[in-house]
């Protein structure tokens, strides 16, 4: 099994209110923080010092130029980043409740990487994939669903594993049902997925993870991640099941927290080699070691402001799991 970790999907920037506790409509002053679910994944796993790349496009604007920046100086490899004149980068405004739990509101109608087509992805970008993860963000009716697509098939040949976290951003989408219908289309395709409290019952019709995971398991996938915030996590696969409590920290932006669970949960698997046979082969034990360090990793990004900046080094969160030991 490769060791790299490929993230393809949306790119962009979003605008964190300096101010916490208003609505978006009262929020006077905001800070430019480079983000994008899938871009927040892959900085994660280059943080933690493994190999990342990203499939995404921007446009030629300073926007951007700042998010290829980012991108680099975090060590994660952008030779999959496109530029194009069609739209520019995309944005999203982000309003911050006491807890820091969050409101969006998007300008991307249309952004650059919904004009990712199938015909720019190459397999030369997939030659050294273990993983690749996307969300669901960029599964709308554009050019860069069929770059999905493409992009799934590749990895597959190359013999990675595929992993989705649908991420639901409901403002992005014409209809729920349309939003749904987009994620059962690709879920047949992934061998790991991971679902929030707050999306459940939305995609599965079910507030039982255990229902969800035996229908994902049925269908091929190999773990189904069921990520619950302060409560922590839950692990089920073919061969068994463990769950996690959460961190209790100070939180300060929950930005990201749900890319830092799963860019860590990632980076393990890579870093470990634990390609699909190994992972259906885990005990309970080492099942519950691969979530409580994604868990304290996704607990760590919670403690710092917004997107890909929060993403820890080694270092950093070293230093936290010193502070947050059980």
């Amino acid at each position: 099994m490769n060791s790299k970790v490929t993230a393809i999907g949306e790119l962009l920037i979003d605008f964190i209110p300096q101010t916490q506790g208003l609505p978006l409509c009262d929020v006077a002053s905001f800070t430019r923080a480079a983000g994008g679910a899938p871009a927040n994944v892959a900085v994660a796993v280059a943080r933690l010092g493994g190999d990342a790349a990203m499939i995404s496009q921007v446009g030629y604007d300073a926007f951007g130029t700042h998010l290829l920046n980012v991108l680099a100086d975090a060590g994660v490899e952008t030779s999959g980043v496109f530029r194009t004149h069609k739209a520019n980068t995309g944005l999203a405004f982000v309003s911050l409740d006491s807890n820091g739990n969050r409101d969006f509101s998007f300008y991307r109608n249309p952004s650059a990487d919904l004009f990712l087509a199938p015909e720019q992805l190459s397999t030369s970008l997939f030659e050294t994939t273990g993983i690749l993860h996307f969300c669901s963000v960029d599964l709308v009716d554009a050019p860069v669903k069929a770059a999905h697509r493409k992009a799934i098939a590749l990895a597959k040949a190359a013999g990675a594993l595929i992993s989705f976290d649908p991420n639901v951003r409901l403002p992005l989408w014409a209809s729920p049902a349309d939003c749904v219908s987009a994620v059962h289309e690709f879920l047949p395709a992934a061998d790991i997925v991971k679902v929030s409290d707050d999306e459940l019952e939305f995609l599965f019709a079910t507030k039982d993870p255990a229902l969800a995971a035996m229908q994902l398991l049925g269908q091929g996938a190999c773990a189904f991640l069921y990520t619950k915030g302060a409560q922590g996590a839950e692990l089920f696969t073919c061969a068994g099941h463990t769950a996690v409590p959460g961190y209790p920290v100070e939180v300060v932006d929950t930005t990201g927290a749900g890319d830092a669970f799963m860019g860590a949960f990632l980076w393990q698997l890579a870093a470990r080699k634990i390609d699909k046979q190994k992972l259906n082969c885990m005990v309970e034990d080492q099942l519950r070691e691969l979530l409580e360090f994604a868990c304290k990793y996704g607990a760590c990004t919670t403690t710092r402001p917004g997107g890909a900046a929060a993403m820890a080094n080694r270092e950093d969160f070293k230093a936290f799991c010193k502070t947050y030991s059980r």
